[in-house]
């Protein structure tokens, strides 16, 4: 089992893919989404395109020292997600296609499969497979604390970044208070599936487990941005941590992240 802990202690590694500036990564991550989305949604060259980013992100997985096991974990995790999505669309008809190819394959209930709907499913598929390993590749390789900063400095509204930066200080906070939770069940012998149970009473105890820890988050968020507020927080000294200055590696990963993705695009 992957626990936030486990995808931190992953992002204090060193390594020349660690080491770059949070704003070169986040500016990549962003890069690499906007473009595969941005590719046609049936396209002869789509599959060949998306698994050469998909490569080219592995690639930097490994040059970074990434632990494989939960980095797999992680893919594997939200994998379901788009896979459910895709798997309906050999079914359906694309409304943005005016002819369809029917699949020679006799199925039962008169369901039909087209080319077009097995392209459309396989190119979603490959998107959201190269858009959640983008992510994780960056979550993997830097801390919390540097993206919401890096966030911060690129221009991100300052609402969202302070939403950010409160969501990270007390992220691990709750996770453990929520374990704790769940071990004083376990010793009370609850267990969620238990068919011997009432389901309604089982759902109570699942409501008052989540409003009690809605009600510590209240109060301990409460008392914290007083005590924040009382050493000076909101003054805008807090940026002054985490500044640094992009480097030479930082460009040149840029750049070559930019000429292999137009390579790609060009000659895949």
């Amino acid at each position: 089992m992957v626990t936030l802990t486990d995808i931190e202690r992953e992002s204090y590694k060193n390594s020349p893919v660690h080491r770059l500036d949070p704003r070169i990564k986040l500016f990549f991550a962003l890069a690499v989404i906007i473009y595969v989305v941005s590719l046609p949604r049936i396209h002869e060259k789509n599959t060949v395109r998306l698994l050469s980013v998909e490569t080219y992100l592995l690639l930097l997985v490994l040059f970074a020292g990434l632990d494989l096991r939960y980095f797999s974990l992680r893919i594997l995790a939200a994998l379901p997600l788009g896979l459910g999505i895709a798997l309906f669309q050999p079914f359906l008809r694309p409304a943005f296609m005016e002819s369809y190819t029917p699949y020679p394959l006799d199925l039962p209930f008169g369901l039909s499969i087209t080319y077009e709907g097995l392209a459309f499913g396989t190119t979603l598929l490959l998107k959201f497979l190269v858009c959640i390993t983008t992510v994780a590749l960056l979550s993997s390789t830097t801390r919390l604390r540097d993206m919401v900063a890096a966030a911060d400095r690129v221009g991100f509204p300052r609402e969202f970044t302070l939403l950010l930066s409160m969501m990270v200080r007390y992220l691990f906070l709750f996770w453990a208070v929520l374990k704790r939770i769940k071990i004083a069940q376990q010793t009370r012998l609850f267990n969620i599936w238990n068919k011997d149970v009432p389901r309604k009473w089982v759902l109570e105890q699942i409501g008052h487990s989540i409003s009690s820890i809605f009600i510590r988050s209240y109060e301990q968020g409460e008392k914290t941005y007083i005590s924040m507020l009382c050493r000076g927080y909101g003054s805008g000294h807090e940026k002054a941590y985490y500044r640094t200055k992009i480097r030479t590696a930082d460009i040149f990963f840029l750049f070559l992240s930019a000429g292999c993705i137009f390579y790609i695009h060009l000659f895949a």
